[in-house]
This record gives structure tokens, C-alpha cells and sequence, in this order.
């Protein structure tokens, strides 16, 4: 052990030697490659200045030279050659400027250079001015004068002085780079040299190390060997997986359970290609959860090489890696195949209560709930894990109604009951069921749980009370139509008798009072024709009528004669199909309606008309009695007033019945808009919230098909139009 680990350590001193000469001839080759890389801008540096230098001095000669042709000719050209070398000098000045930034020394003779060029270029421009303003001959004059002369050496000689340092500094910068390119080269060579006999004490090393790991891996092999002999003894299947999932060991059970041979065709692949892949995911989980160190188990299913489906059990276990310290999953698993099957029947026999539409509850006799079938689910919205254990009394139901005292008394006594009850779902919405319960006993013939099967009547329960409710009002309007024409007999003779007594006496207080008896004969009569026409409804001529000009005229309506307190909001679209019927009756459909949600609205509030062109499919026709399959214009008529309670929407198309004050409603307006709707073949939905207003949808058959020649009279200009 001592000789292995002298052997480790003198080839990590060794490595640790081989990466400090390496790191030290990387160090040194950046340092002269950081030298070369900065002689060499140096070397540009300077090369660049000498440029811009050259590039002055002779711009600015040859300034000085178009500027004096131009002043001895005049000549534009030369002008225009003096204009392009002075901008020629200003930009190498800024340039020259840039390039000197960086050095305090050089910034100091351009310090000297630029003001100077600068007076030598504005002595050359007022030269320009004073001959194009005073002639040659005053010109002449100051070119002459020994100012002009002494800029012009002084600007030579600071240019040429510039020139002798840059070109000394350009050719010992030529030097040094020369140098450190050799040097450069020297120190890669004995670089070469070093890493080359380190390399190769390295392999000598290695390859000496290479020799013992072989004999050191023949011993672990035959030592595996031993160790495999006992793992194979094992009757469960052994398996031992690597940190990515890899099989690195199975033993003989194992390879009986997986259908194969050969260990070879297992290990070195992933341990989940032969588990079903819906169990891969957990698996997973926790392979990851035991590479952390963590125990666990896991059932899952697996198929064999041969096609053969086993669920098995697995114990798992981490097992350290000495070497890095990580976590290698040991897996001890058994087949619980049989096991399974058994379960299998026993939910299958389960499932065959969740395959009913009905809901199926079992509860203990205190009402806890043992069982919850998908029915149950369906039809009250809570999940199986949510209910068991739970008080159905206090779930299902508000309170506890002698009915369901009565229930339960008889299922104790008699060991069953059926009826009818009113429940709650998980939104608070009341169903009706029909229940049926059975009582469970246990050995001992003493009551142990209840059975109760669900079937949702609610639908049902509607349609039933739709219909009574429709041959209820059947049965009123015959009643109320015979009525009808008899006081109709008796109010004609009335009147004529009224209007004969008109003419007979003439003074005006049996005129006034007769007037009076008038009037309420007529009122009378009105009212009368609204109970027929609630009875037998109203024929008129069928026509094609457009809801639109009749949402505008009782846009106009409310506008004129509702409280400013009320809101009007009116939505209809142009795209709206027409509809066959009677224009003036479906106007006091409207009329009505809108009235009634201003009666319920006394302190103000919004008043909404929408319509919408709507098809109604098989589903919506069987729930509503009254719907049939097709087309329809759907009006809307909302308010946010009081609302109504359940009981009076049971009754609001009742004739006479009011909830409004004496001699303030006749309780015919709803009445007789029902009897107009169905008249035209639709129907009506009631949706009212106490304190929160109601909403009245009216259905009407709808006509995609504008047949202008049966338009109404008042709407032939408006269709014209469309």
C-alpha cells in the first residue's frame, strides 16, 4: 500500500512539475509576445507621426504657393487649390493631434506646432482678403515684411526638428522589435526542448503505473469473480446502476427475469428501456433521489425480452463511490406479478361502479362517506380524495329535512328506500335526484354502511315544470277567452246605450258624466282584448319585419318619457336577420318589457336592449320546452333593479298577477307578451337576481331571407335603403 502510494505521489509531484515549466514557458512566451506586440505599435506610432508630418509640411508648402499664384493672377483655380491644402492641413493637424494624445512629450512640440500653423494659415488667408479688397500693391507690402518670413522658418523648423526625433524613435523602435522577435524565438526552442523531456519522463511514469493497474485489475477480477458467484446464488434479481442510468451488474435471477442469456446484452445499456414507459418518469425520480444519498422504493411494470409482463417491487439502496464520493444505486427486486393480478380483479370489480352515470356513494351509519364513484364526481364536482371520511349530511345538504329523517329511519328499518331529493354540488347549485339506498350488514346482521345510487332528475323536474306551467296557462286562457266574449256582450249595449244618452242630453254635466262612463267603458274593452289576446293571441298579417327601426322607435320612446335617471344602452347589430310577423304586436312585446324594467328601477339604473342572430342545436331545443331547432333573433332586455325571488318568476306570466301596487298594473303586460311570442313561434328565458337586477331574453324564429315585397308598410323605405 505504501509502494502505491509513493508510486501516486511521485507521479503528481511530477505532473504538478510538468504544469509549473509549462505554465512558466506560457508565462514567459505572453511577456515577449506583450513586448513585441507593443514595440511594434510603437513602430507604427512613430512611422504614422513621421507621415502626418511630411504630409503638414507639404500641404502647407503648397498652400503657400497656390495662395501667391492667386495673388499675383487671380485665378480661381488657384483659389480652389489653396482652399483644398488648407483643409488638408487642419485635418493632418487633428489627425497628428490623436496620434500624440498618449505622450506627454510629443504633445508638447505639437502644442508649439499647432498654434503657429494655425497663424501661418491666418496670415495667408488675410493676405487673400487684403488683395481682394485693397489690390496687389498692399499685398505686396506685408508679404515683404519680415513677420511673415519669420513664421514661415519658425514653422520649417519645428517641422524638421519634429521629423529627426520621430525617425530616431521610429528606427530604435525598429531595433528593440528586432530584438524581442529573436528573443521570442530563442525562448520557444528551450521551451521545446523542456516540455519535450517532460513528456517523456511522464510516459516512462505512466507507463510503468499502466503495467501495475493491470496486475492489480487481474486480482480485482478474480475477486469479482468470487463475489459474483455469491450474487448469482441470490433468488431475487440484483442490479447495480450508475449515476446515468447505466446497468453496470445484474445477476442470474436478473437475467431470468428480463428473458435473456447473456448478462452482455443488458449491462452497459440504460436500465429503462425495458420498463413500460408510463413508469419511466418515477423511476427516474428515484434513481435521482437515491444517487443523493436516499433510500427508496418503487413498484413498476417491465416486459422481457420475450414479450412477458412483470410488475415488480424494488428496494434501492446508495451505494459511495470511494473514488469521488458520489452515489451508485444498488436495486434489490422481487416479481409481484401475482400479487398485482389479485389487486387487478379486485379494482376492476371497483370500476365497474365508476362505469355507471350515476353516482354511487357508500357511507358508514355516521354518515361518513367510505365510497365515491366517478358518477359521484360528475354530478357534484368534488374528487373521491376530497369527500372519504366526510359527513355526507353536512356536504350534500343545507339542512336536514324530516324526508331525510324519514330516509334514513326506513333504510335502518327496512333495509331500503327510494325518492326523491334536493341536493347541493360543489358550486352551491340545488340538483333533484332520484335516490335509491340500500343498507349494508355486516356478519353479525348488523347495520354497517348504506348504498345509495343518484340519478340526476333536474332537467327532467324543469321540462315536467315547464310543461304544466305552459297547460296550466292553456287552461287560463280558454277559461279567460270565454269570459271574455261574455263581458264583451255585456259592455256593447253599454256603450251604445252611452253614446245614445250623449245625444239626448246635451247639458254639459250629464255630457261630462256620460264621457266618464265612456271612458271606462272603452278602458274596459282594452282591457278585455289584452285578456284575449293573451287567450288565443292576436292575428295580424304576417309580415317580414326588421328589428332594428323597432329598437329605434323604442330607443325614442325611452328617451322622451323615462326619468333621466335611467340609462339607456341600446346594441344591435346592422348584420341582424329579419323576422316574419306581426311589426305592431312584437312593438308591444318591446314596449312592455321595457316598461316593466323601468317599474323596477325607481331610484334609476342602466337598461339594456341587445339582439344577436343565434342558431339553437339539438342540446339547447331539449332544454327549454318551447325551443325548436333553427334560427333565431335573440333580444335582450336587462335592468339592474330589484329583481325578482324565485317565486314570483314562477308566476310573472300569470294573467293578473302583479306585484306592483293597486291600479298601477293590471297583470296582463307579461301575460299577453307571452302569448304574442309563442304566437310567432318563439319562446322566453327569465334570469333574476334579487337586489341585482333581471334580465328577459325573447327567442323569435328568425328569416335569413329578405323578401322585400312582404315587408311591413312602415319598413319597405328603411329595407329599400339597406
Amino acid at each position: 500500500m505504501s509502494k502505491k502510494w509513493y508510486r501516486v505521489q511521485k507521479l503528481k509531484a511530477i505532473f504538478i512539475l510538468a504544469l509549473a515549466v509549462v505554465f512558466t514557458n506560457a508565462v514567459v512566451s505572453y511577456s515577449n509576445t506583450v513586448k513585441l506586440i507593443s514595440n511594434q505599435e510603437s513602430v507604427t506610432s512613430s512611422y504614422k507621426v513621421v507621415t502626418e508630418l511630411e504630409s503638414i509640411k507639404s500641404n502647407l508648402k503648397d498652400s503657400e504657393t497656390a495662395q501667391r499664384n492667386y495673388l499675383i493672377t487671380v485665378d480661381a483655380d488657384d483659389l480652389q487649390t489653396y482652399l483644398a491644402a488648407y483643409q488638408k492641413t487642419n485635418s493632418n493637424i487633428q489627425i497628428i493631434s490623436k496620434l500624440t494624445a498618449d505622450s506627454h512629450q510629443k504633445r508638447q512640440w505639437i502644442s508649439l506646432l499647432e498654434p503657429k500653423i494655425s497663424n501661418r494659415l491666418n496670415i495667408l488667408q488675410q493676405e487673400i482678403s487684403l488683395r481682394q479688397n485693397q489690390g496687389f500693391e498692399a499685398v505686396r507690402q506685408q508679404i515683404l515684411s519680415d513677420k511673415d518670413k519669420q513664421s514661415s522658418k519658425e514653422i520649417q523648423q519645428l517641422i524638421h526638428d519634429s521629423l529627426e526625433v520621430e525617425q530616431n524613435l521610429l528606427h530604435q523602435g525598429m531595433q528593440q522589435s528586432q530584438a524581442s522577435s529573436q528573443k521570442a524565438i530563442v525562448t520557444f526552442f528551450i521551451a521545446a526542448v523542456v516540455d519535450l523531456v517532460l513528456v517523456t519522463l511522464l510516459y516512462d511514469l505512466l507507463w510503468r503505473y499502466i503495467r501495475q493497474l493491470q496486475q492489480t485489475e487481474l486480482a480485482l477480477r478474480q475477486s469479482e469473480n468470487r463475489l459474483r458467484a455469491m450474487i448469482d446464488a441470490e433468488p431475487e434479481c440484483i442490479k447495480l446502476i450508475g449515476g446515468d442510468g447505466i446497468l453496470l451488474e445484474i445477476n442470474a435471477e436478473g437475467l431470468a427475469m428480463m428473458e435473456v442469456e447473456s448478462a452482455d446484452v443488458l449491462i452497459g445499456k440504460p436500465i429503462d428501456a425495458v420498463i413500460v414507459p408510463e413508469y419511466r418518469a418515477a423511476f427516474a425520480d428515484l434513481h435521482k433521489s437515491v444517487c443523493q444519498g436516499n433510500k427508496g422504493t418503487l413498484e413498476f411494470e417491465i416486459v422481457g425480452f420475450k414479450g412477458t409482463r412483470r410488475y415488480m417491487e424494488t428496494h434501492a439502496v446508495p451505494l459511495r463511490n470511494e473514488f469521488d464520493g458520489t452515489f451508485i444505486h444498488l436495486a434489490l427486486m422481487r416479481d409481484i406479478t401475482q400479487q398485482k393480478q389479485a389487486e387487478q380483479k379486485i379494482r376492476e370489480q371497483g370500476l365497474l361502479l365508476d362505469v355507471s352515470s350515476d353516482a354511487i356513494t357508500v357511507r358508514n351509519i355516521h354518515n361518513q362517506i367510505l365510497f365515491w364513484n366517478q358518477g359521484a364526481e360528475r354530478l357534484y364536482g368534488w374528487k373521491t380524495e376530497e369527500v372519504v371520511g366526510k359527513n355526507v349530511l353536512q356536504l350534500l345538504y343545507k339542512d336536514i329535512s324530516p324526508q331525510l329523517e324519514d330516509a334514513y329511519l326506513r333504510v335502518i328499518n327496512t333495509g331500503e328506500w327510494r325518492g326523491e331529493l334536493h341536493q347541493l354540488t360543489r358550486e352551491g347549485k340545488v340538483i333533484i335526484v332520484e335516490s335509491r339506498w340500500l343498507l349494508i350488514r355486516d356478519d353479525n346482521r348488523q347495520p354497517k354502511s348504506i348504498l345509495s345510487v343518484n340519478t340526476e332528475i333536474t332537467q327532467q323536474k324543469q321540462l315536467e315544470a315547464q310543461l304544466l306551467r305552459s297547460q296550466r296557462l292553456e287552461s287560463i286562457g280558454t277559461l279567460a277567452g270565454g269570459i271574455v266574449h261574455d263581458l264583451n256582450n255585456i259592455l256593447s249595449p253599454i256603450l251604445m246605450s252611452v253614446q245614445l244618452l250623449q245625444k239626448k242630453l246635451p247639458d254639459s254635466q250629464s255630457q261630462q258624466i256620460l264621457q266618464t262612463l265612456e271612458n271606462n267603458v272603452k278602458r274596459g274593452a282594452n282591457l278585455l282584448k289584452q285578456v284575449l289576446s293573451f287567450a288565443r293571441g292576436i292575428e295580424g298579417k304576417q309580415t317580414i319585419v326588421q328589428i332594428q327601426p323597432l329598437m329605434a322607435e323604442i330607443e325614442q320612446i325611452i328617451t322622451q318619457t323615462f326619468p333621466k335617471s335611467i340609462i339607456c344602452q341600446i346594441d344591435i347589430p346592422k348584420n341582424l336577420w329579419y323576422v316574419r310577423g306581426d311589426a305592431t304586436q312584437l312593438h308591444q312585446v318591446l314596449i312592455n318589457l321595457v316598461v316593466n324594467a323601468r317599474d323596477a328601477m325607481p331610484n334609476g339604473g342602466t337598461l339594456r336592449i341587445a339582439a344577436e342572430n343565434l342558431v339553437i342545436g339539438e342540446h339547447s331545443a331539449r332544454i327549454n320546452i318551447d325551443a325548436k331547432v333553427g334560427s333565431y333573433i335573440a333580444i335582450v332586455v336587462t335592468d339592474t333593479g330589484m329583481g325578482m325571488s324565485s317565486e314570483v318568476q314562477q308566476r310573472i306570466f300569470e294573467p293578473f298577477f302583479t306585484t306592483k301596487e293597486v291600479g298601477k298594473g293590471t297583470g296582463l303586460g307579461l301575460s299577453t307578451t307571452l302569448g304574442i311570442i309563442k304566437n310567432h313561434g318563439g319562446f322566453v328565458n327569465v334570469y333574476s337576481q334579487v337586489g341585482r337586477g333581471t334580465q328577459f331574453t325573447v327567442y323569435l324564429p328568425a328569416s335569413r331571407f329578405r323578401d322585400t315585397h312582404l315587408l311591413s308598410p312602415e319598413l319597405e323605405s328603411v329595407a329599400g335603403d339597406g
